[in-house]
């Protein structure tokens, strides 16, 4: 994949985590469930209960995908997969409640018990909003798209940068930039001769070492 391709998709993972979080945050403040309920001694209850507390998890995933987009500029290789495992994770994370509600409906002690309902009191009746849980679809989505992503396309940045990598690190990396040049025939990019004179190579110099 060349340099611009892989910009595009670390650039595309960055949005589509930054669309999850913003989905699975604005779902976390809306109502899921709306609880309607009579304890014999007054007069109706009503209670809502938003995406916070029917589906308490979303707020802290919301939270682990804002990490996810930091963390994907700090790392690379293997780290990088490691995270889209975890974006994965997440994205199931939020699914399982959505799903849950959007086919199964809401369970009516369960509404009670968060509603915080005394013991005489009896549910009435349960409004469901499907509308939050389809919010959280999409978000959980846009994250498994990410998490591919993160999966097959390492971050183009190459993780922090190399200035603090060890010496012998940057002067390996800068050795095979412009050993990599003089396989193609082609000159040495003006990054590699600046990054192989700062590891204190010479690339303009034949008498380097054979491989």
């Amino acid at each position: 994949m060349s340099r611009t391709s892989a910009r595009r998709a670390t650039a595309l993972t960055a949005l589509l985590l930054v669309i999850a979080a913003l989905c699975l945050w604005a779902a976390s403040r809306m109502t899921w469930v709306t609880v309607s309920s009579v304890d014999g001694l007054g007069e109706e209850r009503t209670s809502a209960l938003d995406g916070g507390t029917w589906a308490a998890a979303t707020t802290p995933l919301a939270l682990a995908l804002v990490a996810a987009v930091a963390a994907m500029f700090a790392v690379r290789g293997r780290w990088s997969i490691l995270i889209g495992l975890l974006v994965a994770a997440v994205s199931i994370g939020a699914l399982v409640p959505a799903v849950s509600l959007l086919f199964g409906g809401a369970d009516a002690d369960r509404g009670a018990s968060l509603a915080e309902l005394p013991a005489r009191a009896e549910v009435t009746t349960l409004d469901v909003s499907r509308v939050p849980a389809a919010v959280v679809v999409v978000g959980a989505v846009c994250a498994l798209v990410a998490a591919v992503l993160l999966c097959r396309t390492p971050p183009s940045h190459g993780g922090l940068s190399s200035k603090y990598d060890a010496p012998a690190v940057r002067r390996a990396e800068a050795e095979r930039a412009v050993e990599a040049a003089d396989d193609t025939n082609d000159e040495p990019s003006e990054r590699a001769l600046w990054d192989a004179l700062d590891s204190g190579l010479d690339p303009t110099d034949d008498r380097r070492p054979p491989r």
